[in-house]
């Protein structure tokens, strides 16, 4: 009887230690991101098909809104993401400096370009996302140059997103302010011509397509995926070069669900994520895996070369004197 008990009873702590197991496998992460709606809800669909059980919450809004709401949370001893996944590595850098990353050496990081990501591994590229000129076909002007922006040809014609929601915008906003040939002389002459700053850059591209507004600073991929489904949408590179941020993804240092976070991580940055990427037609950090159908052969795109440490410490007074100038 005794030995009937204790196997029994074997068989119980087995099974509570398989329904255990599968528990710790089958975690929950909180994804917090910037992605477009429809994107967010595509990364995480084929996360969870790569990854089964693992569940995934999403909020999803502006960068700048979501770094005030993880203000809010740390101020509150409650942090909630285990995952971010937003626009611009200066506020990864912003993070990474009040110590709310966390380190992931091992990280796959085979055909990435190590401008791409954080040398100490804290925070990774996912893609290279660069801000350029929209403008509408029917427009009357076709604008080539940022400084084109600034005439009097295009007073009351032009719109952009605000970077105090959009963190392309935020770090283009520090990137042309320190630049000499532009610096806030460039923003100043925008408000001149009564630019209007919206609330982020699906706002601009409706605008424009619409033709309320004829002329808008906005990202590539809304630009040009627009155009491909038949909107009156152009898109310019200009030849000095255009502002580009890296979409990084990074794990927080309070998750508690560490592994499941590298496991979106390592999707992310894995070949498969990197396609998804693609699809989406983004340009991929992994530049092996292609380029979107969108981007005509033989363009290169030049990239301003802004320097991501001056910007971080310069960031938020720049932000406060845009509010100021364009009001928030």
């Amino acid at each position: 009887m005794k030995t009937l008990i204790t196997r029994v009873l074997a068989g119980q702590l087995m099974l509570a230690a398989t329904l255990m197991a599968g528990a710790a496998s089958a975690g929950t992460i909180t994804l917090y991101t910037s992605q477009p709606e429809a994107d967010a809800a595509k990364t995480v669909d084929a996360f969870k098909q790569a990854n089964p059980g693992v569940e995934v919450n999403i909020y999803r809004s502006g960068t700048s809104d979501i770094l005030t709401k993880m203000a809010a949370e740390f101020s509150a001893g409650s942090p909630q993401a285990d995952v971010l996944l937003i626009a611009d590595a200066v506020s990864m850098e912003l993070l990474k400096k009040d110590d709310r990353l966390l380190p992931y050496p091992e990280a796959k990081l085979d055909g990435i370009d190590p401008s791409a990501y954080d040398q100490d591994k804290t925070y990774f590229g996912s893609k290279l996302i660069t801000s350029g000129i929209a403008y509408n076909s029917a427009a009357a002007q076709k604008p080539e140059h940022w400084a084109d922006l600034a005439t009097p040809e295009y007073k009351d014609g032009l719109v952009m997103p605000s970077p105090l929601y959009s963190g392309a915008a935020a770090y283009m906003l520090s990137g042309f302010a320190a630049d000499p040939n532009y610096g806030w002389d460039f923003y100043e002459k925008l408000k001149e011509n009564n630019t209007i700053a919206v609330r982020g850059n699906g706002a601009v591209l409706k605008s424009v397509a619409s033709g309320e507004k004829p002329y808008g600073i906005l990202v590539d991929f809304m630009a040009m995926n627009a155009k491909k489904k038949g909107s009156p949408v152009e898109f310019v590179f200009p030849a000095e070069g255009v502002p580009a941020v890296t979409e990084p993804v990074a794990i927080m240092k309070t998750t508690k669900n560490v592994e499941d976070a590298k496991r979106f991580v390592d999707f992310i940055l894995s070949d498969e994520g990197q396609k998804l990427a693609l699809s989406m037609g983004y340009l991929p950090a992994k530049a092996s895996v292609g380029r979107p159908d969108w981007m005509p052969e033989g363009v290169e795109v030049k990239v301003m070369p802004f320097d991501i440490k001056a910007v971080v410490e310069r960031t938020e007074a720049d932000k406060n004197r845009f509010s100021e100038l364009f009001g928030g």
